[in-house]
């Protein structure tokens, strides 16, 4: 099949479109030119790499340019920076309202959960938050102003909340900016009955997230 796929579709480097020997990679010149963050986990926040032109690319075509074939790739790279999780740790998505999720076709952060899951071999819950309201753009408002959006809008799944007291969570999203939604999420669970959140992202807005 992938002989077939190869020549229907070439191959080609997501972040600048030269010819690869595989669909699943990136170039050597766009995986230099990646930034990365320091090693290590800043404040319970995981990042495969900070928000830069190479990075910026690939996020914007994984989530709305409709490439989800970008999901294992990324979430290898994620996996990577993550830090050794003893036991059983939920990989959890960040959720999308159901409009938006209708429109989109699917829930970019929930594919990146999935293959991070596989990757580790620890469970995967897709549906333990629930976004009750659809919440503007968080961009160019204020902490308070963004506080006041998310307020009451991602809550834990009642029906799952057996399995969420308790548990260590993986926090999946594709991009991390002011880290408002992350904390709305992370406070849903631990209000759930969670024990411990880690926050997992491929790119890190730098200087943006917010204790």
């Amino acid at each position: 099949m992938a002989p077939l796929v190869d020549l229907v579709f070439p191959p080609r480097c997501p972040g600048c479109g030269l010819a690869l020997a595989a669909q699943d990679g990136l170039c050597v010149t766009c995986w230099d030119k990646l930034e990365r963050p320091p090693g290590g986990s800043a404040g319970g926040v995981v990042a495969a790499t900070l928000y830069g032109p190479v990075s910026r690319k690939l996020a914007l075509a994984f989530k709305h340019g409709g490439r989800i074939a970008l999901a294992p790739m990324l979430a290898r790279m994620i996996v990577a920076r993550l830090p050794d999780l003893p036991g059983e740790w939920l990989f959890v998505p960040v959720p999308l309202h159901r409009g938006r999720l209708w429109r989109r076709g699917y829930n970019q952060s929930a594919l990146l959960a999935r293959e991070m899951a596989r990757a580790t071999c620890q469970p995967l819950l897709v549906d333990a938050l629930h976004r009750r309201r659809p919440t503007p753009s968080l961009g160019g408002l204020g902490r308070r102003q963004r506080a006041a959006a998310l307020a009451g809008a991602i809550v834990a799944s009642p029906r799952h909340a057996a399995m969420l007291a308790g548990c260590n969570v993986v926090l999946v999203d594709d991009v991390l900016t002011s880290g408002a939604t992350t904390q709305a999420c992370a406070a849903a669970l631990r209000q759930a009955g969670v024990r411990q959140v880690i926050v997992a992202t491929f790119a890190q807005v730098e200087g943006r997230v917010e204790s």
